[in-house]
């Protein structure tokens, strides 16, 4: 190796060691997913038997009745035209998740969720019940026990109920009949979908891949999506080429951005939150209305009735202490909340602080209310 690669060997390696000790790097695994590796929903309709009277009121829930004589029928049984009463049968709702890449024959688990008012699924078997795809083919086969996380109990004069005894699950519950049409290993163009979309994070990660490979194969395509072509020489394993990009390490770029959750008062602030030179003066006001009303009653020997009289007492209290505080031009975000700390301002006053300095324009972030 030359002198000057030498030097320009270290140059990079002392740079690199600057920018990691400056900003933590993620994994691309952890910022983006390569298109086509995915999970996909899968629902079904069924029947959960052997329940202990806790089941579906058929009277109430007629697709129930209708789904026990035609499962009956199909097995050989006509009960057409006869009184069902019977409330050890519920109609459920059955979803699972089908992982990518799913042979036929593995076994997935599955959520059981009651349908109509069916008190208690538990001790329950769902029966055989067909789950579809989006595109309305059978992927799955799901039956089997099922286990539900809460319980319910009741007396002659008092119930208790602990979680959610109408939902359960059957772990490995649903049998894979299809497999997924995705072959990963025939393709010579891939995509990474990142999952908080960003241009010059998808800038960073096609420069990351490029120098991994050697020459210009990725590209941005927009601030969520970077397109990898593989080179027509590339003879190699895509799944070991997805696997070395996967580990590489980038910093991931964020907008300036305030979170904002109105009803619990949680206030969450990017790094990159800055704010002009603005004055923040807060003061409590606080309105008192208390009702005393007085009883006033007639002489003796008159001819009066006692009557009630309304007595209203309003006080008024500013706040003693009102204090201006003066935010000096690009403070960063621990020195803004150091600061609105000092005035004493709570989580809810501190929202309408934040969305005030926003309207001023001297707030250099996005508020988004959640």
């Amino acid at each position: 190796m030359s002198l000057v690669s030498r030097l320009r060997l270290i140059v990079l390696v002392a740079a690199t060691l600057a920018t990691t000790a400056a900003w933590p790097a993620s994994r691309i695994k952890d910022i983006a997913d390569f298109e086509g590796v995915r999970e996909n929903q899968l629902i079904g309709y069924g029947l959960v038997v052997g329940l202990q009277g806790t089941g579906d009121t058929l009277n109430n829930t007629p697709f129930t009745k209708q789904s026990i004589q035609a499962m009956l029928e199909r097995l050989g049984v006509n009960i057409r035209g006869t009184d069902l009463k019977t409330k050890n049968v519920a109609a459920v709702m059955v979803t699972a998740n089908l992982p990518a890449f799913t042979t036929q024959g593995s076994r997935i688990d599955v959520t059981v969720s009651a349908m109509g008012d069916a008190d208690n699924l538990q001790g329950g078997t769902l029966l055989v019940t067909p789950l579809i795809g989006a595109d309305g083919e059978v992927y799955a086969i799901a039956q089997g026990p099922l286990a539900i996380g809460g319980f319910s109990a009741q007396g002659a004069a008092a119930s208790i109920t602990q979680g959610v005894p109408t939902s359960g699950r059957i772990s490995n519950g649903a049998v894979v009949e299809r497999e997924l049409n995705f072959k990963l290993a025939s393709m010579t163009s891939l995509r990474l979908q990142l999952r908080n979309p960003d241009l010059t994070t998808s800038r960073r990660i096609a420069l990351a891949i490029n120098e991994l490979i050697g020459m210009p194969t990725a590209e941005p395509m927009d601030p969520a999506t970077v397109r990898l072509t593989l080179p027509r020489d590339f003879d190699g394993n895509i799944v070991d080429l997805m696997t070395d990009i996967e580990q590489l390490r980038i910093e991931p770029d964020l907008p300036a951005k305030i979170v904002i959750d109105e009803k619990s008062g949680i206030i969450v602030m990017g790094q990159n939150v800055k704010v002009s030179t603005v004055a923040v003066a807060q003061g409590n006001l606080t309105v008192t209305i208390a009702e005393s009303p007085l009883v006033a009653q007639p002489q003796p020997f008159a001819n009066g009735q006692t009557a009630i009289v309304p007595r209203t007492d309003v006080t008024v209290t500013d706040g003693a202490e009102r204090r201006v505080a003066v935010v000096n031009e690009s403070v960063t975000l621990q020195q803004l909340v150091d600061g609105l700390n000092a005035l004493g301002i709570g989580p809810r006053d501190l929202i309408s602080i934040l969305q005030a300095i926003k309207a001023a324009g001297a707030l250099q972030a996005e508020i988004e209310v959640i």
